[in-house]
């Protein structure tokens, strides 16, 4: 593996002002702020706002948006992630209706759902991911549906629960490369992110990942990662630029230039990726509704 650990420290990021490519203008709009007052008066949790997503204007104007279940309170301490941690709070098990009546009202042509970890559930709370995406499919059958998962642990039932929903899209983030997951991700493990994206893709899903540059990773690393998604079945892949949200998280080692992000989207390609999103300010949902524009997922050899 390339290179040695550096040494990732929280605390300001000292790299000076922004450069222009990472300043984004928010759009204002009468139907951002009909989507806010919707989401509020439903009490649920968008991941557009809990992690400060910079791009939650321009989705939401497109017609997607990226629903959290399952509170905003997870059970991981990742050092990029700007959700609180600590103790999660009882389930919602009338969660499921409402996000999928928000979706009907919002009018959404694609919902992409994402959760905090639960790690203290038995099932990592595979039976509420399954229950929401049936009430999307019920109360608005014209959407397609992304789901942006958690590795339940490895429970091989749990994610099987979630397969048989059969969601347009399975999602799941590997964050950084290997060398970097110890300060990035503490309580995950890439076998076990990679075995989850072998099994989506044998249940015969759609599959998709993503990770962030800008922490410390090396090119070479960069193209080992890609190597290793496209040969657990990923189909598609977001590379984005790492964005501290407060000091209290990891540090940005660099701003990444988006000529660079360009090139990675071009290797990719290459590599046999059916859809590549890669540029400074992408995320895992940014542009997601694309996904429904592929073919339908070609069998493995």
């Amino acid at each position: 593996m390339a290179g040695t650990p550096p040494k990732l420290k929280r605390g300001k990021t000292d790299l000076g002002p922004r450069p222009p490519w990472l300043k984004v203008r928010t759009p204002v709009s009468g139907r951002i702020s009909e989507l806010d007052e919707l989401v509020t008066a439903e009490k649920l949790h968008t991941v557009c706002e809990s992690a400060a997503c910079p791009n939650r204007g321009e989705c939401w104007s497109r017609g997607t948006a990226t629903f959290m279940i399952m509170g905003n309170i997870c059970t991981r301490s990742c050092g990029f992630c700007n959700v609180k941690t600590g103790r999660p709070t009882e389930l919602d098990l009338d969660e499921p209706r409402r996000v999928a009546e928000a979706v009907r009202k919002m009018r959404l042509k694609y919902a992409v759902v994402t959760s905090v970890n639960r790690d203290e559930l038995a099932d990592g709370g595979a039976g509420v991911w399954a229950a929401t995406i049936g009430a999307i499919r019920e109360q608005a059958p014209g959407c397609g549906i992304e789901v942006l998962v958690p590795d339940f642990m490895g429970n091989h039932a749990a994610q099987d629960t979630v397969f048989a929903a059969r969601p347009d899209v399975l999602a799941h983030n590997v964050e950084t490369v290997p060398r970097l997951y110890v300060p990035v991700r503490p309580q995950a493990r890439l076998p076990r992110s990679l075995e989850l994206l072998r099994r989506a893709k044998a249940a015969g899903l759609t599959v998709k990942s993503g990770f962030m540059l800008g922490l410390g990773e090396e090119e070479a690393e960069i193209a080992e990662l890609l190597a290793m998604l496209r040969e657990a079945g990923a189909d598609i892949v977001s590379i984005g630029q790492y964005l501290q949200p407060t000091p209290k998280f990891l540090r940005v080692a660099r701003y990444v230039h988006p000529y660079e992000f360009a090139r990675w989207k071009d290797h990719a390609l290459k590599l046999g990726f059916r859809k590549c999103d890669s540029g400074p300010l992408v995320r895992s949902s940014y542009h997601a509704e694309e996904a429904l524009d592929l073919d339908s997922p070609v069998a493995e050899s």
